[in-house]
This record gives C-alpha cells, sequence and structure tokens, in this order.
C-alpha cells in the first residue's frame, strides 16, 4: 500500500448561483498580467453550453487524457513518435479564438472627448494588439444561454441523446440550464504531466498539487494539448505555460483559496483525502462504466487502523490524518458518494468532484395554460428537463448509476427536511424515499448540515502542509525558506529558446 496525500475538492453544483465571483477573485489575484489576459484559471460555464474554450470537451479536435491501448493507457495526444513530429507544429492547440481576443474600453474617451452634441462612447480595444475591435466571443460568452439552440445544440455532451430528445430540450417550456465552475483537477494521474518534455509540470509529493516550473519550461505546450479540462495556458508574453496553482501560498499559512474564499453560494468544500498510489493503473485500466467505482476504491478509509500506519510509515504526520479524517471531502465522495467527477473517462482521476444538481421537472403546455404537474411532490429524477443520460456524460462517464444514485439521495434528504420543517409530507412517505436511496435519517441530517448550515471551518478542513520536510528531503536550509515559501520567484523567467 503506497499512501498518498492528496488535498481534494467538492463543487455543490445545486448551490452554484452563477454570480462568477470566484473568477472575477482568481482573476485579481493572478492573471491580471500581461499575456494572461486571456486566462480564466476559474471559470464558470452554463451547460447545455460549449464552455471555455469553444468546445473544450470534444477531444476528437483537442485530443486531451488518456486512452486505453489493450492493457495500457496512452495519451492522445503524443506519444515519442507523434511528440517528435508536432513538437514545431501541434494541430490540436486551441487558438485565441477558441478562448477569445481579451479586450477591454478606451474609457479615457469619457472624459478626454471634445465637447458635441453626441454622447461619448468607449470603444472596444484588443488588449494584445491594442487596436480597434469587434467583440465576438468572451469567457462566458453563452452565459445562461441554457436550452439556446445557438450554443447549447453543440454541446459536445448532446452527442449521447437521440435526435428526438435533442429536439425536446429546446422546446421552450424545456429549457434548463445549470452552472459548471470548473478550476484544475490537481489529478491523481496528471496528463499534462506526462507531456511534458521538459519535466517543467510536476505533482507535489506532500500534498498532491499540481504545479508548473516557469524556469524549466520551453513552451512546448504538449500540456495545453493533453489537458483533457484545457486548464494549462500559455503566455504569450513571457513565453511560458501558466495553470491553477490552487492558492498554495494561502494553504500553505492554513487560508482557503481565493476562489473558495470568495465564493457566494458556498457552493466549495475543501479538504485532503488518502489514496493507493498501487492502484492507479488497475483504476484507469477498467471500462469507461466502471471508472467513478475504480476511482473510489482506489481512495483509503482514513479511519483504518492499516491505511493510518501505513500512512504514517510514509511520513504523513498525526495532524494530517486527524484533517482527512474530518475532511468534508472523504464524506461527500465515500460515505455519501454524492460527488462524481467530472469526465473521468479521460483517466486523470480528478480530484475536483462534483455533486450533480437536482434539475427543475418537465413541464408540457396543456389546452388550460402551463401544465407543471409531477408525480408525488417534487417530481422524479426521471422527469427532470435534461435526460439522464446527459448528466451521466458529464459526472458517470457514461454510466447513469453513480448519477442517479447521487440525486436520489439528494431528493430523498430534500423530502425528508420537507417533512421536519414544512410538515406538508407525512414522515412516512419521508423514511420510504430515504430508505430506498440507501439513506438513513441521521446521514439525512449530516447531508443536511454540510450543504446547508456548516460553518466555514467544516467546509474547509486544510491540512498542515509541512514544507519544512519538503524543504529537509532537497537538503536545504529550512531556515533560509523561511518568510519566503510560497512566494515564488522575484523576477520573472527568461524566455526560452
Amino acid at each position: 500500500m503506497d499512501v498518498r496525500s492528496q488535498v481534494a475538492m467538492v463543487f455543490h453544483l445545486d448551490k452554484c448561483i452563477g454570480c462568477h465571483t470566484c473568477s472575477i477573485a482568481c482573476k485579481n489575484v493572478w492573471t491580471d498580467r500581461k499575456g494572461a489576459e486571456y486566462m480564466w484559471w476559474n471559470n464558470v460555464e452554463t451547460k447545455p453550453g460549449t464552455g471555455y474554450p469553444t468546445r473544450w470537451e470534444d477531444q476528437q479536435q483537442y485530443k486531451g487524457g488518456w486512452e486505453r491501448d489493450g492493457k495500457l493507457v496512452k495519451l492522445r495526444a503524443l506519444d515519442k513518435v507523434r511528440g517528435a513530429v508536432t513538437v514545431f507544429h501541434n494541430p490540436a492547440l486551441p487558438t485565441i479564438d477558441d478562448y477569445y481576443e481579451p479586450f477591454t474600453y478606451t474609457y479615457e474617451e469619457l472624459f478626454t472627448a471634445a465637447e458635441g452634441a453626441d454622447q461619448p462612447v468607449a470603444k472596444p480595444i484588443s488588449m494584445i494588439t491594442g487596436k480597434p475591435m469587434n467583440i465576438e466571443a468572451g469567457p462566458n460568452w453563452d452565459d445562461d444561454l441554457g436550452g439556446s439552440p445557438v450554443y447549447a445544440a453543440n454541446d459536445p455532451n448532446l452527442e449521447a441523446l437521440t435526435p428526438e430528445e435533442r429536439q425536446q430540450m429546446f422546446d421552450v417550456e424545456k429549457l434548463v440550464m445549470f452552472y459548471v465552475p470548473r478550476i484544475c483537477n490537481h489529478c491523481a494521474n496528471p496528463s499534462c504531466v506526462a507531456a511534458c518534455p521538459s519535466g517543467a509540470l510536476y505533482k507535489r509529493g506532500e500534498d498532491g498539487i499540481v504545479l508548473l516550473n516557469q524556469e524549466r519550461c520551453r513552451a512546448w505546450r504538449f500540456c495545453v494539448s493533453a489537458c483533457p479540462y484545457k486548464k494549462t495556458y500559455f503566455n504569450w508574453s513571457t513565453g511560458k505555460s501558466e495553470k491553477c496553482i490552487l492558492c498554495y501560498p494561502r494553504l500553505e499559512s492554513g487560508q482557503a483559496p481565493a476562489c473558495f474564499h470568495s465564493c457566494v453560494g458556498r457552493i466549495r468544500y475543501l479538504g485532503v483525502l488518502f489514496y493507493d498510489a498501487d492502484k492507479i493503473l488497475d483504476a484507469v485500466n477498467v471500462p469507461d462504466s466502471e471508472l467513478v467505482e475504480a476511482q473510489r476504491r482506489m481512495i483509503l478509509d482514513p479511519f483504518d487502523p492499516e491505511v493510518i500506519a501505513a500512512a504514517k510509515e510514509r511520513g504523513i504526520g498525526d495532524d494530517v490524518i486527524s484533517a482527512a479524517q474530518r475532511s468534508p471531502v472523504y464524506k461527500f465522495v465515500m460515505e455519501w458518494k454524492l460527488a462524481l467527477p467530472l469526465h473521468a473517462e479521460h483517466r486523470t482521476l480528478p480530484m475536483l468532484f462534483y455533486v450533480p444538481p437536482m434539475l427543475p421537472v418537465q413541464a408540457k403546455v396543456g389546452d388550460y395554460g402551463y401544465d407543471t404537474s409531477v408525480e408525488g411532490f417534487l417530481g422524479s429524477i426521471d422527469q427532470a428537463r435534461l435526460p439522464l443520460k446527459y448528466m451521466a456524460k458529464l459526472f458517470g462517464a457514461g454510466n447513469e448509476a453513480p448519477v442517479r444514485y447521487a440525486l436520489r439521495k439528494q431528493l430523498a434528504v430534500r423530502h425528508h427536511r420537507r417533512a421536519l420543517q414544512a410538515c406538508d409530507i407525512t414522515p412516512e412517505q419521508a423514511q420510504a424515499l430515504l430508505t430506498e436511496a440507501d439513506c438513513d435519517m441521521e446521514q439525512a441530517d449530516a447531508i443536511h448540515r454540510l450543504t446547508a448550515i456548516a460553518a466555514f471551518e467544516e467546509r474547509f478542513v486544510i491540512p498542515p502542509m509541512h514544507r519544512e520536510e519538503a524543504i529537509e528531503l532537497l537538503d536545504d536550509d529550512t531556515l533560509a525558506a523561511k518568510g519566503s515559501t510560497g512566494i515564488g520567484f522575484r523576477e520573472g523567467p527568461q524566455r526560452g529558446p
């Protein structure tokens, strides 16, 4: 048993209000520099929709992640031969048009324009060329356009639906949308790390955060191609790649990452998981329909005496073990099985999990108006406006079973709370639904607490990072690093050849 410690995350999509506060917090902290104008390490997408960059989920075009090749897995984007052929021209790279050309406005015109009969106007200009431009795209261009035949119809996940189901989704009475915030998943099997020829990308041993050493980066940009989530970016000014660093300087000081701390809907949870690195190969070598459960089998029980002993043998401290036992992520992913990985079929084993949203039920226009009547009080999962096939494509690698389980349990907990607080459902009805959803009242109350009323310290259980031990392993003086750890480079990295 090779126990590893991993900082992991959960995003509860049923609580996301699409305010983009997380995106702005990250933008102001990390990507307000020259060359990073188009980067959004945190972005919020509307689903159904094409996302950012456009159609990033279409791996026929971008060739990200891993794919099965017999008994092994290999990178979709490159191997030794393809890497040599495409080193100077990579056709799988997204262009600036796939992201968007960053823009600002000539605000000074509002103050310096000459007196005239017309109101001064701030015109859009490119932040790359400085020239006037027509705005044609943005980081959330299809925001709130769920069900739109212009944008949502181009969502690659709709391939799982029949033509009739797709057409039904765009009926006016069935329009639906939900939000999906995305950051780097800090995967357990990151394809970006495997694809980097210069070894600039690496996964920290003490906490599993995936980082990029810009001093070693040589701008091959294979990391951009290999990441199936397109969360590695190229800075055109410095000639270096950049990505989300999970605000590790904040984590090292016991603070939540900026996007987590600023979240208005309190949808974000952070904690530490233990996983068995010896099981990674087995976890990625199963059929798509088994990937979610295979990843769960890789995650270890922090209360198991054998796991605790193995963790201590690997040098993991008692305080980190205690944090793992209090981790909200472990509860959502393993105890309650509510949180699922996004696009597990890429086999990167993402360590960011999502609680799928409870969507509104279908409606229809009848002879006497708008009919929203449903079976039961809150309807059923199969009556949701988005077909379960679509949700399974996102969160179950095509397998409906884990998504159905998570949605059924959420629905049962909602009925349980209605029975307690609104009394419009009988206790017997609520108990029957809980039993059907493999949930008891104690677990339902725990889910409600962590979902609805949990305090800051319950949502963010930040483990001690023990950076001093990692520094000692490098034979460096810990006192020399004191006060500067986590600050990063004081001078910009030199452009590579």
